[in-house]
């Protein structure tokens, strides 16, 4: 699958900055320790703050039926895209378990506050002006989730350490109304690949992490069509088959 190599070569990436990381580390001048003792500790507690932004990946299912109120029908083709991307902000808490020197087991329960633009056109149906008919739907999207994450950390070297993650997210979104051109379920389940880094202060560490997030599963509630009331809105409802939520997260971690 696409989706499958570009996450892939990103985890390649991922690993070679790593490395990269890891190399520069060792050419450098050592100097006092902040915490020293704070990663052999076997159980630990935090908290997080982030920014991200929110993506949908539709399949259009292109050309359809559509019955108008007299009963007549005729064929026409209509798409439906997300054409802009809006910040959101994220926060959580997270319980971290040392599983050996190098691994680290997370889980980091959080909250995603954000909203995605959706843009619905009617390529067979004209405007005045000459363009195709649109519609558009703001969709404020709040998700729970409970991100499952294992942690490859490089050799702590002066007060900093990077490392890489991936994981499995579970999440229940809590937005939707059945008046809308395009509903989600209310349960998903994402995969995760990022990178961060380990900033060891005199007081307190501090992780900044940006991560990547994608649907396993059909992210789209196709049954939500049968509980709308404006059927004029039907043939937009019905444009698109599949949608595979998508997020970028920077994530600021506090132990």
């Amino acid at each position: 699958m696409p989706f499958m190599e570009q996450m892939k070569k990103r985890f390649q990436l991922l690993m070679f900055l790593l490395w990269t990381a890891e190399i520069t580390a060792v050419a450098q001048q050592r100097t006092v320790q902040n915490r020293p003792y704070t990663d052999l500790r076997p159980f630990h507690l935090g908290i997080s703050v982030g920014l991200h932004v929110q993506d949908l990946e539709f399949v259009n299912i292109g050309e359809q039926t559509v019955v108008a109120e007299d009963g007549t029908s005729s064929r026409q083709t209509l798409t439906t895209d997300q054409d802009r991307f809006d910040m959101g902000f994220n926060v959580g808490v997270l319980a971290e378990a040392r599983l050996s020197e190098h691994f680290q087991l997370r889980i980091a329960p959080t909250m995603y506050f954000g909203s995605r633009h959706i843009l619905l056109h009617n390529l067979s149906v004209l405007a005045p002006n000459g363009s195709p008919t649109e519609r558009r739907q703001t969709m404020k999207t709040v998700y729970v989730t409970a991100p499952i994450d294992l942690i490859f950390s490089a050799p702590r070297f002066n007060n900093h350490r990077p490392y890489v993650m991936a994981g499995l997210t579970p999440a229940v979104n809590l937005s939707g109304k059945d008046n809308d051109y395009v509903k989600l379920k209310r349960y998903d389940a994402f995969v995760e690949i990022g990178m961060g880094c380990d900033f060891y202060l005199p007081f307190f560490k501090i992780r900044p992490e940006l991560k990547f997030m994608y649907s396993l599963v059909n992210s789209l509630d196709t049954k939500h069509i049968n509980r709308m009331e404006d059927k004029g809105m039907l043939p937009y409802a019905r444009s698109v088959s599949d949608a595979r939520a998508k997020l970028i997260v920077l994530t600021f971690y506090f132990e």
